[in-house]
């Protein structure tokens, strides 16, 4: 993977963003058995009527892999050096995630280049799930 080079890059640019499949059952049955996160409420149907919603949606935690995997198109894990992130809503069933990622700041800590990104992962409505930041190293 090449890195992006750091003089190339200027604040407002945006990182390639990253389209996800509707989120189907399978979805979450395939990220509950890999995440050990089996919490009813994402796929029993009986359940989460039961807790007055619809039906099951997605693991939080599974809009949040979408983005870090976003980031790490873009750049090796190893230069991830802080992330944050804040849930903003449910990602339904049959939701098409949308991830992207903008060009905040640019700057030097720690001796090293670095860009603050703005993340966010939408669904198809531009209806914000995750917003968050990620600073990473260009050096």
């Amino acid at each position: 993977m090449d890195l992006p080079a750091y003089a190339s890059i200027s604040v407002g640019d945006s990182l390639p963003a990253l389209r996800i499949a509707p989120i189907s059952r399978k979805t979450l049955a395939l990220y509950a058995g890999a995440s050990a996160d089996h919490h009813p409420m994402h796929i029993d149907l009986d359940y989460a009527r039961s807790a007055g919603a619809t039906d099951v949606f997605a693991h939080g935690m599974l809009s949040a892999a979408y983005v870090g995997r976003m980031l790490t198109d873009w750049v090796p894990q190893q230069r991830i050096r802080r992330l944050t992130m804040r849930f903003t809503g449910i990602m339904q069933l049959g939701a098409e995630p949308l991830c992207s990622a903008q060009v905040a700041a640019k700057m030097v800590e720690d001796g090293e280049q670095r860009v603050r990104v703005t993340l966010s992962c939408a669904d198809q409505h531009g209806v914000n799930k995750i917003v968050g930041e990620a600073v990473i190293n260009l050096d």
